[in-house]
């Protein structure tokens, strides 16, 4: 999309008024929040226009109630999704899937568990209405009266448990990555066709009102012409302080670094809650809350009881170079560590901003999907020992086709769009998001949560972080962003501040969506991220992952993209009959 006269010459006032009106839907948007509308219940009705129910809620299993597991869980809205079944093998994970997460307010909120979802009093009483199994091989072999599954499993079981379900005549969404491999990737966008069941892929960005408006600011040229973009996800982790490493039950692991961890940290809160039963003046609130943590940290140390049948669920002994013994049961909790079972930063991470700065670049070339040109990474491990396979730190550089690009026109080769993207270990600085440069204009996302417009190619000077003085916003956003008069910082799309209100991420739109498609089925009812879509994001991921490792450039394949091709990054050709 090359701008046109109209959009370049588009004035401060009017830009204001783009922004203020048509763009960002503010109003519309505030109204649904009068109207009883908040994230938890999903803005997607209001704003993505799919029907505000279903006829009938779609009755669902959930393959895997992990932390990803347990997220979607708590994004659920019952009015389209009834949770009927839930499959894991570990007690901790069940028993979040239920109570929620109460190891912090954050976790909580988003983990809010089926009790929260349904309104259940008590465990029982969901158990009532929720059969739990161990393997998901059996919820499948055993439920019978199933729509559909949600699979947030370890990845290497995404391809597996996906085309199972389909055969068995149930509709998937599973989480991201699509799937471990290419290969497998294709394997699973060919049996959805085989099958004609919706399989969706979640990717929220897609599903997020954020995103949409930046989206959409994008596509009115409110940037000019996207030249760059720049997104990171810096997370402070360092040995000892991993959150892809938890702690372990003692007795499952008991020479692992971090043994003596959670039972310490459960005779800690006894003694808490001990305290507090025994002072003078009771505080009910604190004492509910160290009970359940207590509760949920017992189920944590409990997953010391599949140990020796880690291996019977697939997992696997295995001593690493350099001597580091990892038991079957170290696999199955930490599994983002290793290449078996996991597909490191750019998978779990990466996945998720190159997705969104392939939105971005769709945008200019009117919505149209464009695939990356090239990419040249590196990747390195200079804080953790050899105890994984994963790195701490990837960096990459993607050519992406700008407007007028032709790939039979060597003269149209040097219109590309670059996108930076960096995921390190050890720092924390600048959280995650990411920043789109255009000729006239920038715009800077951070956290899913908040979105900034600046009219003008040169802000840097004028803009600064500075303390939040708003006594009624200080304690959710410290910072704010302050500008000299010219700099013009706009609050753009939506975020947080701008609607007073906390906003989805985008996973229970991404949920009430795929529900609606399979109650109304027709070729133009398809989940925003369907296989063609979740197979672009994937080939992506996992060709930078091959990149990084060898520290060089790869030029993507087009036929890599097509699910109907046999050609894959990694050589290995597609075959559905490997599954039984």
């Amino acid at each position: 999309m090359h701008l046109t006269t109209e959009q370049r010459a588009l004035g401060k006032e009017n830009f204001q008024a783009a922004i203020g009106s048509k763009l960002l839907r503010r109003e519309f948007l505030q109204e649904g929040i009068k109207q009883g509308l908040v994230s938890g219940k999903g803005l997607g009705p209001y704003y993505f226009g799919y029907g505000k129910t279903v006829d009938r809620p779609l009755r669902v299993g959930v393959l895997g109630t992990g932390d990803e597991g347990s997220v979607l869980i708590g994004a659920i809205n019952p009015d389209y999704i009834e949770v009927v079944a839930i499959a894991d093998v570990r007690p901790y994970n069940i028993h979040r899937a239920f109570h929620g997460d109460y190891y912090s307010p954050t976790a909580l909120k988003a983990r809010r568990g089926l009790m929260r979802v349904h309104d259940w009093k008590t465990e029982d009483e969901a158990r009532r209405h929720v059969k739990v199994y161990g393997p998901y091989q059996d919820l499948l072999a055993e439920e019978k009266d199933l729509d559909a599954v949600i699979i947030a499993l370890p990845l290497h079981l995404h391809a597996p448990a996906a085309i199972a379900a389909m055969r068995a005549g149930r509709h998937v969404l599973t989480e991201k990555l699509m799937g471990h491999s290419v290969r497998e990737c294709k394997e699973m966008a060919r049996v959805a066709q085989e099958t004609k069941l919706l399989l969706a892929t979640g990717h929220q960005r897609h599903y997020s009102i954020l995103y949409d408006n930046a989206i959409e600011a994008i596509r009115r040229g409110l940037l000019g012409d996207i030249h760059y973009i720049r997104a990171q996800w810096h997370r402070g982790n360092l040995p000892g302080d991993d959150s892809w490493q938890p702690p372990m039950p003692e007795k499952a692991k008991p020479k692992d670094p971090q043994a003596k961890v959670l039972a310490k940290q459960l005779a800690d809160w006894q003694k808490a809650l001990d305290k507090l039963n025994n002072a003078e003046k009771k505080d009910a609130k604190k004492i509910d809350l160290l009970v359940k943590q207590i509760a949920q940290k017992k189920k944590q140390i409990e997953d010391e009881v599949i140990a020796e049948a880690a291996k019977e669920f697939g997992y696997e002994d295995k001593t690493i170079d350099g001597g580091y013994f990892r038991p079957a049961i170290e696999e199955l909790i930490r599994w983002r560590l290793w290449d078996r079972t996991g597909g490191g930063l750019m998978a779990e991470l990466g996945s998720h901003q190159l997705d969104a700065a392939s939105l971005f670049v769709a945008a200019m070339h009117e919505g149209k999907k464009q695939h990356p040109l090239s990419v040249s990474a590196a990747s390195a491990r200079p804080l953790f020992p050899a105890d994984r396979d994963t790195e701490d730190h990837v960096y990459c550089l993607f050519e992406f086709p700008a407007p007028g690009y032709d790939r039979d026109d060597p003269d149209s080769h040097k219109k590309k769009i670059t996108v930076a993207y960096a995921s390190i270990n050890g720092n924390g600085y600048g959280g995650y998001g990411e920043t789109v440069f255009g000729t006239t204009g920038t715009l800077l996302l951070e956290r899913e949560q908040e979105a900034l417009l600046y009219r003008g190619a040169a802000v840097d000077e004028k803009t600064r972080v500075v303390e939040n003085k708003d006594k009624k916003t200080a304690s959710r956003h410290p910072r704010t962003i302050a500008a000299a008069p010219d700099g013009d910082p706009i609050s753009a799309a939506i975020g947080t501040q701008a609607l007073g209100t906390d906003i989805s991420r985008g996973y229970t739109e991404e949920l009430e969506h795929w529900a609606w498609c399979i109650r109304n089925p027709a070729p133009e009812n398809l989940p925003r991220c369907h296989p063609k879509m979740a197979l672009a994001d994937a080939v992506i991921a996992l060709t930078t992952n091959l990149a990084a490792r060898e520290g060089r450039r790869v030029e993507f394949q087009e036929a890599w993209f097509d699910p109907d091709r046999d050609e894959t990054p990694e050589g290995e050709k597609p075959d559905v009959s490997r599954y039984a």
